[in-house]
């Protein structure tokens, strides 16, 4: 009698298992085809749904309740011997729950029993820390460009510069091909996060110095940036690649003398700043940058507020 009960709840934990499996999988190709989430995403979403359901051993979507998820949280926020991550940041564990949440969604929508996503509520996080340049640090680092030599020179100018004129992201710079620039009208089409495009704008600095750049070039590569002392491919050279232009900022950040850690994604925060700070509204902002919530935006403002600074030169310390 106990070896057939045995069975019974090894087939069932099976069946539970496959069935759980088979809507991880079906809502990870909805991802990518309906939603058109890039394969990074999918990965991602892939490895937070397997590591909730391994940790929940793989339960019945009727059997996820708010019990189990706050049980979840814990697990998540505590450390845990024998996971990669010892301590998991907010933001992180957040990754997870959201994941959980789009997934719940989904089986609402297929009308799958379990529970209400809207249950779930994210961690509080602390306000986001937004390194960017000031004018002074900015010019210094132009400054350091204007004395480099060669072609790498004339590119390396063109990166920065554009960097700063439209708040692209290193991945977005990196896949730039000559076709996609219009230098007769200052701007173009990138297609960002999530295979959406939006309209970048070049500042007459950056036109130049792409201008500058395509004409002391000799390859035959379609690619704007490539990596000229790299080896080439039957098309010509290679793209630089992220960490080149990494390694790029750090080398002119440290010729002009800054100190902090600059990266690509400096230069987009500092885009966004200038932005602000000379009077644009975040709107426009949020749709230069190319993000899909307003919220991701609003990370900017408490470094840009002006009033801010008004108020307390004009009434502070006058008892």
């Amino acid at each position: 009698m106990a070896i057939i009960l045995l069975v019974s709840y090894s087939t069932l934990t099976m069946s539970t298992k496959s069935m759980l499996e088979k809507y991880i999988k079906e809502f990870l190709e909805y991802l990518e085809v309906e939603r058109g989430r890039s394969s990074k995403t999918v990965r991602n979403y892939d490895f937070y749904l397997r590591r909730f359901a391994d940790w929940a051993l793989w339960p019945h979507p009727s059997k996820i309740e708010p019990e189990m998820v706050r049980k979840y949280r814990l697990y998540l926020n505590r450390e845990i011997e024998g996971r990669d991550e010892v301590n998991l940041k907010k933001s992180t564990q957040n990754y997870h729950l959201i994941a959980l949440r789009a997934f719940l969604r989904y089986l609402a929508r297929r009308d799958v029993k379990s529970m209400t996503a809207d249950k779930i509520e994210l961690a509080k996080q602390g306000t986001r820390k937004v390194e960017f340049l000031e004018e002074d640090e900015l010019r210094r680092i132009f400054g350091a460009l204007q004395d480099a030599p060669g072609i790498i020179g004339k590119r390396d100018r063109a990166i920065v510069r554009t960097l700063f004129s439209t708040g692209l992201r290193v991945s977005e710079l990196a896949n730039l091909k000559i076709d996609n620039i219009n230098l007769r009208r200052d701007e173009f089409t990138v297609k960002g996060k999530g295979s959406k495009h939006r309209v970048v704008f070049l500042s007459d600095d950056s036109r130049k110095a792409i201008k500058e750049y395509l004409d002391a070039r000799h390859d035959t590569s379609p690619y704007l940036f490539v990596g000229h002392d790299r080896a080439k491919t039957s098309r010509g050279s290679m793209p630089v690649s992220p960490r080149s232009v990494q390694r790029i900022m750090e080398k002119y950040a440290s010729a002009a003398g800054i100190t902090k850690k600059i990266t690509p994604h400096t230069l987009r925060h500092t885009f966004a700043t200038d932005l602000l700070r000379n009077g644009a509204d975040i709107r426009s902002v949020q749709s230069m940058l190319g993000h899909e919530s307003i919220t991701t935006t609003q990370v900017y403002t408490h470094v840009t507020d002006r009033q801010l600074r008004k108020v307390h030169k004009k009434y502070h310390g006058k008892a």
